[in-house]
């Protein structure tokens, strides 16, 4: 197609008319069409994020070229290779907004018109320069440098800034033109949430409480205090808030799940902690004193939930802690159990579910605490989890985190497919599982790959990529100068972290950012173990530890060792000797100069020496005559 042609398509002069007079610009321009000029992924995404990257385009009207900031829910164009620099986009729902003293357009919704191709820059457009509007605040034609988002200026072309325009201030805050997601008299213009940033004032948002977390209190030697957290949602985008001390006496009782408020700068904007958050946001909120927050009775445009599904099969690949959503068939619903806290001692509920998908596999899911007792949803429900931790403990099981949350057969199009799905020709289906400990898994027919040790070496799996295998070993020795260390006691909220002993005799975690009185010893042992083809030193950690010490935990195991209890000489022969099916990941690490395979234990069950004996019988069978 033609350049002519794709110009005869183009909203000439649209972002004039968009930043100076919005209510005109949204009568004569709804879904304006514009030239792609440069896209860039947003600099600071987190690696092996789960669906939450974001990008930023230049777009041009042939006049004019703004910035401009992809939606993750519009992403998807650029995931399938529809977007690209030169291709014509019809935008189809769009927030005229101000980031870090920038004009932009937070692109919502767009399409690529494939048929006008991708033709060189049409026109010769320069910067909007907003100040030849008396309506609006000068902004800086600067891209590179210290513009918008350090795009070039050779790479947008000749004509591409304008050196005659006064450079604004970093932090400042042009107006925000459009109303989003349905304001009222008293909010006029709404920012939508992919709009906020550490330079975004005077804002506004509406947006639902999706979760709410309980009251925590912390205790350190600077002091004590409170706080809470929320998630808040609307149609760009997904942001925790959380609120400290006065502010969560103020706010707490006010906000409640499942309710739209409007909520009003003063509100810092700062990066998100990503180890306390699932959210796919590189920014967080933290309620001020003077913060504004205000019940919506017009709840309309404004989501109720918000997920980027993971499915069951896929969960394999996925890197362990990682989190995801998932949504599932309830198959099985385990009783609720009480446990004990090592590190406090209190007792805490869990209940195991089993969910299945039309990818063929169940999965384990674990629920804590009131969400364990409280569950009442029946088998072949439809059930929605946001926020659960993927563990590699057995092959691959799933917990709720406690900043997650369930939906018990949510009205979203995935739940209705599930659910035809499931009535038509899943409730005949067998399943197979990511746990392989057993031969076959346990929800029916995934099939082991055993290995020997000769194999595993001779065919040098994990060499060119991560590898599972079972191994049917002996454990001969396991080292004993370094079986545990010292993590993390937080009950609330388990990190696992290393802490170090700091001099008032309590021990640091960097990661929770508190100090706990003592630690939590968890395993990380080196061990090894032979088969008839030979021996391989393996790792492994706290839950595999335990099971290999009979049941002994790292808590105990170090107490007898700090003791000089000859009991710990004696949990450590005791241990030798022992036959197990392992299910082991093969990795390829370095280590300064030097790169190895290392051999991870994920899971491990003792061998069922009845069980094997059916097995070699049967082979015994293919070879008779």
């Amino acid at each position: 197609m033609s350049s002519d042609a794709a110009a005869r398509q183009i909203s000439r002069g649209a972002f004039s008319v968009i930043f100076n007079d919005p209510e005109k610009g949204k009568e004569q321009f709804p879904v304006p069409i514009l030239q792609c000029l440069q896209i860039k992924p947003l600099g600071n995404q987190q690696p092996g994020g789960t669906g939450g990257e974001r990008y930023r385009v230049v777009l041009s009207d042939m006049e004019h070229y703004v910035q401009s900031m992809l939606a993750t829910q519009a992403s998807h164009v650029v995931h399938d290779g529809k977007l690209v620099r030169g291709c014509i986009v019809r935008v189809k729902s769009y927030q005229a907004n101000s980031v870090k003293g920038k004009n932009i357009l937070i692109l919502l919704d767009l399409e690529v018109i494939e048929s006008l191709g991708a033709p060189e820059r049409i026109g010769d457009p320069v910067v909007y320069d907003a100040s030849t509007s008396a309506a609006a605040a000068p902004t800086n034609t600067t891209i590179g440098g210290t513009g918008f988002y350090g795009v070039k200026k050779e790479e947008l072309g000749t004509g591409a800034a304008s050196s005659s325009t006064k450079p604004v201030a970093r932090n400042q805050q042009l107006p925000s033109e459009t109303s989003y997601g349905g304001g009222n008299a008293a909010h006029p213009n709404i920012c939508p949430i992919e709009g906020l940033s550490p330079y975004s004032h005077k804002w506004t948002i509406k947006a639902r409480v999706t979760t709410k977390s309980p009251i925590r209190t912390w205790h350190k030697a600077s002091g004590e205090g409170k706080l809470f957290s929320v998630n808040l949602l609307d149609e760009s985008g997904e942001i925790k808030a959380t609120g400290f001390n006065e502010q969560c006496d103020a706010l707490y009782e006010l906000l409640q799940e499942g309710s739209v408020y409007y909520i009003s700068s003063p509100c810092r904007v700062q990066l998100a902690k990503k180890q306390f958050t699932n959210l796919p946001n590189d920014y967080e909120l933290t309620f001020e004193r003077d913060t504004q927050v205000e019940k919506a009775e017009d709840t309309t445009n404004v989501p109720k939930l918000r997920f980027n599904f993971c499915n069951l099969g896929a969960l394999q690949s996925v890197e362990k802690d990682a989190t995801v959503d998932v949504i599932g068939i309830l198959k099985e619903i385990g009783d609720t159990a009480t446990l004990q806290s090592r590190a406090t001692g209190k007792p805490f509920e869990k209940r195991e579910l089993t969910l299945v998908d039309d990818s063929g596999y169940s999965v384990r899911t674990t629920i804590w605490g009131k969400t364990a007792v409280d569950f009442d949803a029946k088998p072949e429900s439809v059930v929605a989890f946001k926020g659960v931790r993927v563990s590699d403990f057995g092959g691959r099981s799933l917990s709720l985190l406690q900043s997650g949350m369930m939906s018990i057969d949510p009205d979203i199009t995935e739940a209705h497919h599930l659910k035809g799905w499931y009535d038509s020709a899943g409730r005949s289906e067998k399943f197979a599982s990511h746990n392989t400990m057993g031969g076959a898994g346990g929800a029916g027919g995934r099939t082991e790959v055993v290995k020997t040790i000769s194999q595993v070496r001779e065919e040098n799996l994990g060499m060119d990529d991560t590898a599972y295998f079972t191994l049917k070993a002996t454990v001969v020795f396991i080292k004993q100068e370094t079986f545990a260390y010292p993590a993390c006691s937080n009950v609330d909220k388990p990190c696992q972290k290393k802490v170090v002993e700091v001099g008032d005799g309590t021990w640091r975690c960097e990661a929770c950012d508190a100090n706990h009185p003592a630690p939590l010893y968890r395993y990380t042992m080196m061990l090894n173990a032979n088969d008839h083809t030979g021996q391989l030193w393996l790792s492994c950690f706290d839950d595999v530890g335990k099971m290999l010490m009979g049941g002994t935990t790292a808590n105990e195991l170090t107490r007898m060792q700090q003791d000089e209890d000859p009991a710990f000489g004696k949990a450590f022969e005791q241990a030798n000797c022992r036959k197990y099916s392992f299910r082991v990941r093969a990795k390829l690490d370095t280590f300064g100069d030097a790169q190895r395979i290392r051999y991870q234990i994920v899971g491990g069950t003792p061998i069922d020496f009845k069980s094997e004996g059916h097995k070699l019988a049967e082979l015994i069978k293919q070879f008779q005559l």
